[in-house]
């Protein structure tokens, strides 16, 4: 362009808005703990959180898969298949892969989709920044696998789902061999974190305005393994009764086989810790047990139910349970059944059994047809819900401090109420008060009605108790509302992301 020309100079030194991103979680809640850290690894790479409800447009996309169900990679596939026009047509795109299906196919996500650009597996998903940059200037696809934990994920950054809770991961991996399960085999053996770790990072939490943390692991109570320490993991539960601030702690999932007398003793004697348990039974029958290779039998698992009610009368307890194992005859059906009516669960997760392919029980003889695990199925959810209903109806009459929750009430806005969570963890739909009631902050109501999966507090909200937790809630809305006010200025910010979408599913059985 000549000296004489009319036309303005651009300035190609105008700053560029940051490139998007966006992860998509399936399965545990190991994953959903790993796809926060993913998210604090991308905003430290200089990436910010695509607006809600992008559904795969942004500049990197993210599966963080589980291999779990059967049809595990038919889902996947799909969701590639739906990306891959929208990539051709959006120059730099690039899609990731990680998680347990990463894991367990490695190479085989490219050659069936070989527009996605990295592949990562449980043991390295600190490596995703590096992949991504390594993909672009090289313009391959980049296949990594660690055979072998690289990196506690609790060392690594994180973006949380909420304010007011966290997870904190305690142990990586598992030591059992159930049958039915790939977990182990994709999230290796047993790797317990320092007690001391653990401690600084809820002490961090807290100060942060997290008054309420689940300790989190593949098999939690086993935790202590590595040193040969029993009762690591009770000493753990009355360490956090010590940090102050610290309002709830909830830990999932246990293993019956490692749930001890001091955990019970614990749990009764920390006043944060909660008054409740999911302990997977996954079936009743002895026979069915021992071809799952689970280290416990019926009436184990019942006395455990037994001891803890002993300790805490109040106590709510589920459970996982698998309908049509291979092998599960009628006679072993009713003993799942009769374990249902004994221990009386809040409410129980149960899943008709599903090949998961490169686990034992894929290939066991006496797979059961489908009609009948499906009959079998009916009615146990039928019993399930009959036994929730009448477990929840004795709640009625109770008064009960709620963590007021956010997003849990689907019907919240039509309804003009709240929602919280009891410490039992049993979900609550409250009448609005007045005043204003934060995400985090502490309502006391008298529950009024019941429903087999929730209750209500239809009456006046009896007292408000503001928290912290509250605050750190209502300083993360105004950030997010700055940084929304910030784009539609025309001034990217390079600032903190919405909160991930909470996926709460068992690993082991989902």
């Amino acid at each position: 362009m000549s000296s004489s020309d009319p036309r303005p100079a651009v300035d190609d030194r105008s700053p560029k808005p940051p490139k998007t991103y966006e992860v998509l979680t399936y399965g545990c809640q190991m994953n959903v703990h790993d796809s926060e850290r993913l998210s604090g690894l991308l905003e430290g790479a200089g990436y910010v959180r695509a607006p809600e409800g992008s559904d795969g447009d942004a500049d990197v996309v993210v599966f963080n898969t589980c291999a779990v169900r059967e049809n595990a990679d038919n889902k996947l596939y799909g969701n590639l298949g739906r990306l891959a026009p929208r990539k051709t047509q959006r120059p730099g795109m690039q899609i990731a892969v990680g998680g347990c299906l990463a894991q367990k196919d490695r190479d085989t996500i490219v050659k069936k989709a070989p527009w996605v650009d990295v592949v990562f597996g449980t043991h390295n998903i600190g490596k995703l920044p590096v992949l991504l940059e390594r993909a672009r200037v090289q313009e391959e696809a980049q296949v990594e696998i660690a055979e072998s934990l690289e990196a506690f994920p609790s060392t690594l950054p994180t973006r949380r789902e909420s304010a007011y809770a966290a997870w904190v991961s305690i142990s990586v991996g598992c030591n059992n061999t159930c049958t039915f399960c790939i977990v182990p085999a994709l999230r290796g053996k047993e790797k317990d974190r320092r007690t001391g770790d653990i401690l600084a990072e809820i002490e961090a939490l807290v100060a942060e305005g997290v008054s309420e943390i689940t300790l989190l692991g593949q098999n939690v109570n086993a935790y202590g393994s590595d040193i040969g320490d029993r009762e690591a993991f009770s000493k753990l539960l009355r360490a956090c009764g010590q940090i102050e601030g610290l309002e709830r702690v909830r830990f999932t999932s246990p293993h019956p086989r490692d749930f001890t007398d001091d955990v019970i003793a614990a749990m009764a004697e920390t006043p944060n810790v909660m008054p409740q348990l999911h302990m997977p039974m996954q079936s009743g029958s002895d026979t069915v047990l021992k071809a799952m290779r689970r280290s416990y039998r019926q009436e184990r698992f019942l006395g455990i139910i037994d001891k803890v009610r002993a300790a805490m009368p109040d106590a709510a307890i589920s459970t996982d349970i698998i309908v049509g194992f291979p092998g599960e005859t009628e006679e072993d059906f009713e003993q799942t059944m009769h374990a249902v009516r004994e221990a009386r669960f809040a409410n129980a997760f149960t899943f008709q059994y599903s090949k998961r392919p490169g686990t034992p029980a894929a290939t066991m003889e006496g797979q059961i047809p489908k009609e009948v695990v499906q009959s079998r199925y009916e009615r146990l959810v039928a019993l399930q819900e009959e036994i929730s209903w009448e477990e929840n109806k004795k709640q009625v009459g109770r008064t009960l401090e709620l963590m007021v929750a956010e997003g849990e009430g689907r019907k919240d806005g039509a309804t003009h109420r709240l929602s919280g969570r009891a410490p039992d963890s049993r979900l609550v739909h409250f009448t609005k008060p007045d005043g204003e009631v934060r995400p985090g902050d502490v309502v006391t109501v008298e529950i009024t009605y019941a429903a087999p999966h929730h209750l209500l507090a239809e009456g006046p909200v009896l007292n408000v108790r503001p928290t912290r937790a509250g605050d750190a809630w209502e300083r993360r809305t105004k950030e997010q509302q700055d940084k929304k006010q910030g784009v539609l200025l025309g001034l990217p910010k390079v600032g903190v992301p919405e909160p991930l979408p909470a996926v709460t599913s068992g690993c082991a059985v989902d």
